[in-house]
């Protein structure tokens, strides 16, 4: 037998797996190694097993260890299907699937024995401690040593679990309305879904209970949470219904707690595992659900590479999740031909759908999807064949995409029959301060309300009054933002800081003006206005390690306050004591050059509003703009998501843009302008006319980090045959020594 594995390497001019001889120790699929490699050693990946080869005997090289964990074969196959999707390396997906690196924590522990102390001539001190027992052995290992020696105490190793942080929350009886019974029905059926419920309408609750019903199936979950901030407070809700069953995963953790959870999950002693996108992966056994609340948000799509989309991934593990429970022994590819694309090598088979291609649960859904504007009850279409596993998505503003091509549940109403918070529009236009009069009085009368302004940092911009110089990053083309805390202006793309100026170094001129309000601003301004406390959630106060969760639990108890922040403060919180919430420059995101502007806009407010008026005293909403009669705005002050989404595939459809169309982003990178507008140009040549896809560019970008960028925006409608025509150009030109300086990133998907 040889084994066939995938090097652990960035490059995209290394096309593999390579043939070694098996070592020793036994080996599968998902076996990590040790690989002799050229003159280095690598660790790598077995992706395969085979029984001839066509290196010659005395070529075949051995592994030189194996690790004891192996990955499962399944986030093995997922890793390949991504690197082929997202015209990535296998390597570079595989790395996502990881074990994560640590070992388990270990601590000694006493506990009596069962020799009598009738007879024991003891200390009074020795008989107390005695009496301590079972414990960790922490303080006192000296004199438990001694009782040992005596055959009183044992002492041996134990594992003691690294515990992540999270919100504690209390479970309670919840009786379900009759939607969330239908709701809950429909998705036991199987398939996929999409639960689209107002704000505060029970959503979590019909994914506790298709969790539960998952579990007395003796399967796993998964379940998908936009941002780490997001995560205690689901977390804790789960753990209160689940108890320690539930697992929490996201790169905040510690490297200890993301092993011990981890390997939870791996041993099945944890059979739910919550996070943001990268719990997609996670190692949950019998996996038959997966949930991704507040499906709408762009923090599911991965911006390394491979730039995958936590949605279409969870929907691949969920269409595919069955063929994989077995062993996976005859999984295995092979070096790819000079397309660069990946073949099967003669007799091997490949698992899952083929290179490229929509993941069965999406080739499905789309066959049989609802026309636009015809809402799919439970019962009224056939359900998903039940070897599928279940997809839950929910939303209260779900994408265009997923409303198009998703069978849809409705819950119209909040718990209760609360209504939703009237929402008022504020016209800035002639404003001369960043908050509205109406706006500073009603944060002057609610004790507890939420203020969005999706722009961290003291002000925008610096600008010399006398020459107009504006102060900008010397590695990225962008204007450096103000932090008056750190007296320092910082570049939001490479972290480049430098101190504040005290003059002009252009013209000599002090007259450096400020210009536009960040979060910071309006917690300085609003602290020494208000009489409650302020509290800020944004990327500059929440780097340290559980500073959200401790942030949102003070918030949580003070019996009045404010909260500001970016749009984390708009992302599922649940406060019934919020009476107000209020966005800021509600118009900044319809400024993007970007044809998802107007559904983040609506987004954004509307779940804004979500936030306030979910207890018994009820809420308003103040929106300030500068486009007060903007189509997004306007839909989303009167809640209306069916009306607004329907403009939007409307609008979509005429453009040719996503859901009727697949994009496809590829960007050149280098030292110098030319070369990456060149390898872009003979990209965007390779490209032209592959089955009917229109070419977009070469085009210019900003310069990032110091590197000049060139773009190609690929729109096609056969989605596998443009993205195996990107991934052979991009393999062709990445292999050419004339762009030996050039970095590619490719991006299926873009958001």
């Amino acid at each position: 037998m040889i084994a066939r594995v995938e090097p652990l390497t960035t490059t995209r001019r290394l096309a593999g797996p390579f043939d070694y001889a098996l070592p020793e120790q036994p080996v599968q699929v998902g076996s990590i190694v040790r690989i002799p490699f050229g003159r280095q050693a690598l660790d790598g990946v077995v992706v395969g097993l085979a029984e001839t080869t066509e290196v010659p005997a005395g070529k075949l090289v051995t592994p030189t260890a194996v690790r004891a964990e192996p990955l499962p074969a399944e986030l093995v196959a997922l890793a390949l299907w991504m690197a082929a999707e997202y015209c990535s390396t296998p390597a570079r997906a595989l790395s996502l699937v990881l074990p994560p690196k640590g070992k388990p924590r270990t601590e000694l522990w006493a506990g009596r024995t069962d020799a009598p102390l009738d007879g024991e001539r003891l200390t009074p001190n020795q008989r107390a401690l005695l009496g301590t027992l079972p414990r960790a052995a922490t303080g006192d290992v000296a004199a438990l040593r001694r009782l040992e020696a005596r055959g009183l105490v044992a002492l041996s190793e134990r594992t003691r679990r690294r515990v992540p942080l999270s919100t504690a929350h209390a479970d309670r009886a919840v009786t379900l309305s009759a939607e969330q019974e239908v709701a809950v029905t429909a998705v036991e059926r199987g398939g996929a879904w999409l639960l689209h419920g107002v704000t505060g309408s029970g959503k979590t609750e019909v994914y506790l209970r298709a969790a539960a019903a998952a579990l007395e199936r003796g399967e796993g979950v998964i379940v998908l949470v936009p941002e780490i901030a997001l995560t205690p407070q689901t977390v804790g809700r789960f753990r209160a219904r689940f108890g320690d069953t539930v697992a929490l995963l996201h790169s905040a953790l510690g490297e200890g707690e993301r092993y011990d959870e981890w390997r939870r999950l791996r041993t099945g002693e944890a059979r739910i595992a919550v996070g943001p996108r990268s719990a997609v992966f996670a190692p949950v056994r019998n996996l038959g659900l997966i949930v991704i609340d507040e499906e709408h948000d762009a923090s599911y799509k991965h911006e390394g590479d491979p730039r995958y989309d936590a949605r279409r991934v969870a929907a691949w593990r969920a269409g595919t999740t069955a063929r994989h429970d077995a062993p996976c022994a005859r999984v295995g590819l092979v070096r790819g031909d000079g397309s660069g694309a990946r073949r099967p090598a003669d007799g091997v088979e490949v698992r899952g759908g083929a290179e490229g291609s929509l993941p069965p649960v999406r080739r499905e859904l789309l066959a049989r999807r609802p026309a636009d504007g015809v809402e799919a009850r439970a019962g009224t279409e056939g359900s998903l064949p039940p070897a599928l596993r279940k997809l839950l998505c929910g939303s209260a503003t779900p994408r265009p995409e997923t409303w198009h091509g998703v069978q849809r549940l409705t819950l119209s109403e909040r718990v209760g029959s609360r209504p939703l918070p009237p929402v008022r529009v504020l016209d800035m236009r002639g404003a001369r301060h960043p908050l509205h009069p109406d706006t500073r009085r009603a944060l002057g009368e609610a004790s507890k309300a939420i203020l969005l302004l999706n722009r961290r940092g003291w002000s925008n911009f610096l600008t010399c009054r006398s020459c107009g110089k504006v102060w900008e990053c010397p590695q990225c083309d962008v204007a450096l933002v103000l932090h008056r805390a750190e007296h320092a202006v910082a570049c939001h793309h490479c972290g480049h800081r430098e101190r504040v100026p005290e003059r002009c170094d252009a013209c000599g001129s002090p007259s450096v003006a400020r210009y536009g309000a960040g979060t910071e601003r309006l917690e300085a301004e609003l602290t020494d206005a208000l009489d409650v406390p302020v509290f800020r959630l944004d990327a500059d106060t929440a780097g340290a390690k559980d500073a959200v969760p401790a942030l949102l639990a003070r918030f949580a108890a003070a019996p009045a306050g404010l909260l500001i922040g970016t749009q984390m403060v708009a992302k599922g919180h649940d406060f019934p004591d919020v009476t107000l919430g209020v966005v800021v420059d509600a118009d900044a995101t319809l400024r993007f050059p970007d044809f998802r502007a107007e559904e983040r806009t609506f987004a954004m407010i509307a779940q804004l509003a979500g936030r306030a008026g979910r207890g018994p005293r009820g809420g308003r909403v103040l929106v300030q703009t500068m486009a007060p009669d903007a189509p997004a705005i306007v839909a989303a002050a009167r809640h209306d998501t069916r009306g607004f989404v329907a403009g939007e595939l409307a609008r979509r459809r005429a453009l040719d843009y996503p859901p009727f169309a697949d994009l496809i982003r590829i960007v050149c990178s280098g030292a110098a302008p030319a070369p990456p507008r060149a390898a872009a140009g003979e990209i965007a040549a390779a490209a032209a006319g592959a089955h009917g896809a229109a070419v977009l560019g070469p085009a210019p970008l900003f310069r990032l980090r110091g590197r000049h960028r060139s773009q190609v925006v690929i729109k096609a409608h056969d989605r596998a045959a443009a993205v195996a025509a990107v991934r052979a150009a991009v393999d062709r030109a990445a292999n050419r020594r004339v762009h030996h300086d050039v970095a590619f990133s490719v991006d299926v998907d873009p958001q």
